[in-house]
Formats: C-alpha cells, structure tokens, sequence
C-alpha cells in the first residue's frame, strides 16, 4: 500500500470543511485522520459530516494523538505562528494558510523554530502554485518567450461585511491586504523572480471595522511594475496579466478556479496568439500531495519557508507605505 500522511485539522473553518478536508481526502499521499475544535460538539458535526475518523473537544488533544503525522492549519491570521509553533513542538509538520503571520518578525520567529528540526515540513498554503496551469505560465516566463518581463497586473477581491467575520476584525489580522493582496503580492515575486524595490500603495478602510476594504499597490521592480488591487467589499472577480517586451499572458480566476471545468491561459507571443488549456483538477489536492512529497519522499516544499517571510516583507512595506485615504 501507498504510504499516506495523516492529516488532523486544528479547527472547523469554512476552507476546512468545504475545501481543504475534502480535497486531502481524495488525494494520492494524504488522508485527514482527525479534526478539533474548542466546542467538542462543533467537532463531533463537523467529523460526520466529513466523514473523518476522530475528533477533539481542544486542539491540544488534537496535537497529543500520536497516529497523526501533519496539521492543516485553518485558523485566523494572528494564531497561526502561535500555533504552528506548538505544532512543532509537539513533532508534527505543518501546513499552515495564508498568510504566514501578521509581520514578516512575526513570521521570522517561526523561521527560526522550524530551523531546529529540520525533519519537520513547514509550509504556507499558497494552492495556487500548485496548479498546472500556473506552472505552466511561470515556464513560459521563464522561457523568454514574453521577452523581459515589463509590467504584471492582478486583480483579486470578493463581497463580505460580516462584522463576526475575522477578515472583518483588526485585531485578528483582517483586511483585504492580509486575506488576498498576499496572492496578488506573491504573483508579482513568482514571475519577475526577485523582490521590489520600490513600494507605495493607497489603501480605503471601512470606518466600522478599522481593516482595509480595498487596497492598490504599486510595487516597481528592477525591469518593470507590478499593480494590483485587492478588495472585500466589491464584486467578485480575478484576473492576472503578464506583459513582456514581446508578448503577453493572461488567465482569469487565476487563484479560485472552477475545479470541474478546464483552465485556459491565453498566451500572445508576437504576432501569434493561442489559449493553452488544462484539464480540471483541485489544485488543493496537488498542494496535499506536493506536501506529503516533501514529507515522505524529501522533494523540494513549493512554497519554502524563506519565500513566505520575503511575501509578508513585501506585504508590511505595502502597508507602512500606503496613502490611507479613508479613516476610521
């Protein structure tokens, strides 16, 4: 039999249940052993209703169950150093959603501890690198094809003003620039492969939650630009554009995809235009297995732990540098 690694899950959070749990579950290399919640009866529910073996009333009784070999970490922003570091401490290796922490010394602190056991895996939950499609664009620029790469433009936003939403609350790492500027952040870093130089940014905060609704940055890099605009109060959309001094690529939904339907990155190269297709898949489950690979067979993370502190760098100089343009 293939060897698995078994998951358990520290908490009961919408991407848990509706993404991440089911996409490991149907994985090659993973399997969610156990989940915890601090309400036992929210971890009784939420185990049958997933189909997971067994549950816990505390995450510390979770992190004690010696049958499990990795945790998913679903929890709001400012608690997944604190307990990506108990998680460490108690052997397992982590893999932990974005972003990191709440400061790049925040993240660092992690960094550090992980470096004292190297045995254990440590991984930011970046899924969208995980997909082939986006492999597939990063090797097209790579490849020269799209010439120097000149300009990237991301868009990345959703509607949600729940105020017991923690993207909603300050205190626990909310805001925009946290929940999906990150992606828009890394997409910059992954294709002009280096850090900005330059960074400034305008940010609108939303005078009842004191987080950013809407945050544009600009980040200027050694050859070129990259803007983004990430939002939580507007109109779902996404989208992603790569311009060259010879050509250009673009894909939509480039980091919440249609997983029953095929993907397509639209490539203009010169004079030629084409649209690359990709079959469907869950690029969560890629992500599970990627990590397990890592675990079981010592390949390379995706996402190294060094590559998610220089991410959240970027994301605190966006952040001292941005014109706030509505306060609280």
């Amino acid at each position: 039999m293939v060897k698995k690694v078994r998951f358990g899950v520290l908490g009961c959070a919408k991407i848990a249940l509706e993404k991440v749990v089911p996409a490991l579950q149907v994985s090659s290399l993973c399997e969610v052993s156990a989940i915890a919640s601090r309400n036992v009866s929210r971890a009784s529910e939420a185990a049958l209703a997933a189909g997971i073996p067994r549950f816990y009333g505390s995450y510390e009784e979770l992190l004690a169950d010696p049958d499990l070999d990795a945790i998913y970490i679903p929890l709001p922003n400012h608690l997944h150093v604190e307990w990506s570091l108990k998680c460490l401490d108690a052997g397992k290796h982590v893999l932990c959603e974005k972003p990191l922490g709440l400061t790049a010394d925040d993240a660092k602190t992690l960094v550090r501890r992980a470096a004292l056991t190297p045995e254990l895996k440590v991984m930011e939950a970046f899924m969208y690198l995980s997909h082939p499609r986006w492999k597939r664009a990063l090797e097209v620029v790579r490849s020269g094809e799209l010439g120097e790469i000149r300009a990237v433009h991301s868009f990345f936003s959703y509607y949600n003003d729940d105020p017991a939403n923690y993207r909603n609350r300050a205190e626990l790492g909310g805001g925009g620039l946290m929940d999906v500027g990150c992606y828009c952040i890394s997409v910059a870093r992954q294709v002009f492969g280096r850090e900005p130089v330059d960074v400034t940014g305008v940010m609108e905060t939303d005078p009842r939650f004191g987080v950013d609704r809407l945050t544009s940055g600009l980040l200027g890099f050694d050859t070129g630009t990259s803007v983004f605009t990430c939002a939580t109060q507007s109109v779902k959309d996404q989208y992603v554009k790569v311009f060259g001094t010879r050509g250009k690529l673009e894909m939509d939904w480039p980091f919440n995809p249609d997983f029953s339907k095929p993907q397509f990155l639209e490539i203009t190269s010169g004079e030629q235009q084409r649209r690359e297709a990709f079959a469907p898949c869950d690029h969560f489950s890629l992500q599970g297995d990627a990590f397990a690979r890592a675990i079981l067979n010592g390949e390379p993370l995706p996402v190294p732990l060094e590559d998610s502190v220089r991410n959240m760098e970027v994301i605190d100089r966006v952040r001292a540098a941005a014109k706030v343009v509505k306060k609280y």
